[in-house]
């Protein structure tokens, strides 16, 4: 169960004006926390509801302060701008979560390069850059976090040969992740679904309507995320979790809310997991 609250908190979160980093940033919201949400969508996407602005607007509706910083975790320049504005606005830092992510599950014959470095950039460097940025300030928190959205580093060779692109990039996000919290003491954990969740890279890029309806819903990973954020630090530190084996340690034993109507045996198991 949680021991604390992050209320008055401050979440740092790259991405986060849609899907899981949205549904996540509205869960802390509703304990009272500082969230700055780092993301690139300043307009809204043809086919993709919200932006940094409106999700800022959600935040707020559920109960937290939100500010929103259109920038891209690429961009060294863009970080800085976020990391210094969290600080001026709420006067450190408590919380980073690495949400930005993209995905390919080409093969390695079959991937562009530019696809491939997209993903390295966003998801392995895009974690290194924001979290190291963040560093001075989450060493002089009293209740410092790192949580990434990234798998346990399954060396089996099917995950292995499954998508390398994919997998080397999230698990780049995972090493770092790990990495950057051991070196500087500070809990760091990094949480996966076992299976896929409603999210428009399910929808429109992997498995169309038909895994997105097998698919849990974000709130399965916004509780895990809190659960984790607000458990005893040692308790997940240095740790890569499942969402459902989280709120289980939590008591949660219906799971049924996170796929209503659907057959737990008909869910769509989440790469990675065994």
């Amino acid at each position: 169960m949680s021991t604390s609250t992050v209320r008055n908190n401050t979440v740092l979160i790259s991405g986060g004006s849609r899907g899981i980093g949205l549904a996540i940033a509205k869960r802390l919201a509703e304990d009272g926390a500082n969230i700055v949400l780092l993301a690139k969508t300043a307009e809204p996407h043809p086919k993709l509801p919200g932006t940094v602005y409106t999700a800022a607007e959600e935040i707020r509706a559920a109960g937290g302060q939100a500010l929103p910083i259109v920038g891209d975790v690429r961009e060294e320049a863009d970080v800085h701008v976020a990391v210094d504005a969290a600080v001026e606005a709420y006067g450190g830092i408590d919380i980073v979560i690495n949400n930005a992510s993209a995905i390919s599950l080409d093969s390695a014959e079959d991937i562009e390069m530019k696809r491939y470095d997209l993903m390295q950039d966003i998801n392995a460097r895009g974690t290194f850059l924001l979290t190291r940025t963040a560093l001075p300030y989450l060493q002089e928190s009293a209740d410092p976090r790192i949580l990434s959205l990234s798998p346990p580093v399954n060396m089996s060779p099917k995950w292995l040969g499954a998508a390398p692109a994919y997998m080397m990039a999230k698990y780049g996000m995972s090493l770092a992740t790990l990495g950057i919290g051991a070196q500087n003491d500070i809990p760091a954990t990094c949480l996966w679904p076992k299976t896929t969740i409603q999210t428009a890279a399910v929808q429109y890029a992997l498995g169309g309507t038909t895994m997105y309806q097998r698919s849990r819903t974000p709130e399965v990973y916004s509780d895990a995320a809190y659960a984790v954020l607000t458990a005893k630090p040692s308790r997940y530190a240095g740790q890569t979790v499942l969402c459902e084996d989280v709120l289980e340690d939590a008591g949660v034993t219906d799971f049924a809310k996170y796929s209503p109507g659907v057959d737990p045996a008909d869910l769509e198991k989440d790469i990675f997991v065994d």
